[in-house]
């Protein structure tokens, strides 16, 4: 592209912003006191200008003139009313500090190839549900200028420092025309410890409360997505995540079956008075047949009563079926094959074969998997269990490893290296996992 098509690309385009401005600047007037007080002193002015006009301009004492002078004035003044008018609508239109975030998203690299940077709409509070938990989330929208999402991504640090916010999410608008950047001022990031408190247990059924992401806590409900994937490497803080998603389960009623081949260490007397232990690949084959069995018997119960889920068979019943779940911390030492005997990759079989039953079915009868690992790659993990594992949160991680959980490099790219129990899930979401004291249990 030649300086000429750039040229002629960036006027069009000033003129495109300035439109937008006029038309935000009318929207902001409809929906802001303020700056309708302030259209409002722009009207008086020029009525008082009219009104005034051969004073101000000089003729009022010439009667003789007064007539050729309007003749010739009001022309002028209706064009001076309508420019005052469009540039006032224009000034109220326009973002504060729009034109210093411009000049840095320049100086960041964040342009187009005709050398355009994105052009700041407006600024606003969140509206959605999911991002109203932070008194001070913000939302910043632009005009993209063709600049495509996940170029914004990997451009996040030079945004954050261009609009001096630690940002929490980066979103298309809607029908895609716009791009929404949402964040809070730099001095609000999140806190390195979130102590967890009995006051955080979600009231919700079956709702689990990972942490706190800068938009507010960080759920997933089981009723609706049933299956759960943490990765991260060694001292990311996944193990304690784990252990606040089963102490949250038990809290509600759920029974917890865990897997744990490190001889329980890594599990305190309280776990094992509470949940059904499992310490070697039988022990473990028996107790997940013993779940597959009830799976099939809670799907026939369900067909005789009529109902699609847990949720509807125990409104119906009464019975209070409680949710099922099985977790394991370390799901690749596992089901790894590698130099293991004939006998025990059988037994590994059938141990994948129950576990993708519960993967596929589990939802509707209330039986979940929650599974973390360091490496779920797919000579590790089968695909039918992995596929299913739906609600994805990776810790601390290279590349590698966090385009083997989350299908993208986010992790390596948002975590710091130096903080534990910072966790970013599937949809881009960073958040600090509450620290449980096992006392609580």
């Amino acid at each position: 592209m030649n300086q000429i098509d750039r040229d002629r690309i960036n006027q069009k385009t000033e003129h495109r912003y300035m439109l937008k401005r006029f038309c935000a600047g009318v929207k902001a007037v409809k929906n802001h006191s303020a700056k309708s007080l302030f259209l409002l002193v722009a009207v008086l002015a020029l009525a008082l200008l009219w009104y005034f006009r051969g004073v101000i301009f000089g003729y009022d004492t010439f009667s003789f003139l007064i007539a050729d002078m309007d003749s010739l004035m009001i022309p002028l003044l209706v064009l001076l009313t309508i420019l005052i008018l469009y540039v006032t609508f224009v000034f109220i239109g326009t973002p504060w500090g729009s034109t210093r975030i411009r000049e840095n998203m320049l100086r960041g690299g964040i342009a187009n190839h005709a050398g355009e940077a994105p052009f700041l709409i407006s600024v606003f509070k969140p509206t959605d549900k999911k991002h109203t938990g932070n008194a001070r989330l913000m939302v910043w929208e632009f005009d993209p200028v063709s600049i495509p999402l996940n170029i914004w991504e990997d451009h996040r640090t030079g945004i954050e420092a261009a609009l001096d916010i630690v940002v929490d999410s980066i979103k298309y608008g809607k029908g895609r025309k716009t791009i929404l950047v949402y964040g809070v001022p730099a001095e609000c990031e999140l806190p390195s410890i979130l102590p967890w408190t009995e006051q955080t247990l979600s009231q919700e059924d079956f709702v689990l409360v990972l942490g706190e992401s800068l938009s507010g806590p960080v759920t997933v409900n089981l009723a609706n997505i049933p299956h759960i994937l943490l990765g991260g490497s060694t001292g990311s803080g996944k193990s304690v995540l784990l252990k606040l998603l089963l102490m949250q389960s038990l809290h509600k009623g759920a029974e917890v079956y865990i897997a744990d081949f490190k001889g329980g260490v890594d599990f305190s007397a309280a776990w094992h008075k509470k949940c059904r232990m499992c310490f070697d690949e039988a022990d473990l084959l028996t107790t997940l047949e013993q779940l597959v069995a009830e799976l099939e018997a809670r799907k026939q119960c369900f067909v005789n009563a009529g109902c699609a889920n847990l949720s509807e068979y125990n409104k119906a019943t009464a019975k209070n079926l409680p949710r099922l779940i099985f977790a394991c911390d370390e799901v690749a030492e596992l089901l790894d094959k590698t130099g293991r005997s004939k006998a025990d990759k059988e037994l590994l079989g059938q141990i994948e074969n129950k576990l993708s039953t519960i993967a596929r079915q589990g939802r509707a009868f209330g039986i979940h998997l929650i599974l973390a690992t360091q490496r779920p790659d797919a000579t590790i993990l089968p695909g039918q269990i992995r596929n299913n594992l739906d609600f994805r949160v990776c810790g601390r991680a290279d590349n590698v490893l966090s385009q083997i959980i989350l299908d993208n490099t986010s992790a390596a790219d948002q975590i710091p290296k130096d903080v534990q129990g910072r966790f970013i899930t599937g949809d881009g979401t960073v958040f600090q996992a509450y620290l449980l004291d096992e006392q609580m249990l």
